[in-house]
């Protein structure tokens, strides 16, 4: 069964070192989603750094987003502002959820994309908290039971937090 594993990591490094082995283990830049907040600018209030989604998923170079070679790896990677939250950095299928419908609605912005995922509410909300505390989100699509147990020891191996899994949200037929 298809889901998808979660974690938080407290500092970009940490991010890159999962990212690093996750890209070791055999996923791909598709299979794998970060968010972060962009802190670029932070003491410059007079200057925005936004970018249209999914317009912006593809500008500006790697360093500039302030993100390294691992980070940098994965698919669309990009940053954006949400109405009402912010600015943030994103990367993987999470870019397309967050430059989609999920983002009219500034209540719902984040919190909405996660669920569109296939997170539960109740942990779209603790990781949003923990996205605005300036925690990294990283999520990794699995195939199946191995891959989902892979993707737990490479965030356990590398003391990552809020370690959960989803099942990933499918489109309905009409």
């Amino acid at each position: 069964m298809k889901a998808s594993v979660y974690c938080t990591a407290k500092t970009v490094s940490q991010a890159e070192l999962i990212v690093e082995r996750l890209k070791g283990a055999g996923f791909t830049n598709n299979d794998i989603s970060a968010l972060l907040p962009d802190k670029r600018g932070t003491k410059d209030f007079a200057h925005e750094h936004n970018t249209k989604a999914p317009e912006g998923a593809t500008a500006g170079g790697i360093a500039g987003l302030g993100v390294g070679a691992a980070l940098g790896w994965l698919a669309g990677i990009g940053s954006l502002a949400i109405p009402g939250v912010g600015p943030f950095i994103a990367a993987g299928p999470i870019m397309a959820a967050l430059g989609g419908a999920a983002v009219g609605t500034a209540a719902g912005g984040v919190i909405g994309a996660l669920v569109g995922m296939g997170i539960p509410e109740f942990e779209a909300k603790r990781y949003d908290a923990k996205i605005r505390e300036g925690n990294i989100l990283i999520s990794v699509h699995t195939e199946d039971g191995k891959q989902r147990d892979l993707a737990k020891d490479i965030f356990k191996h590398a003391q990552a937090d809020d370690i959960s899994t989803g099942s990933e949200a499918s489109a309905k037929s009409v």
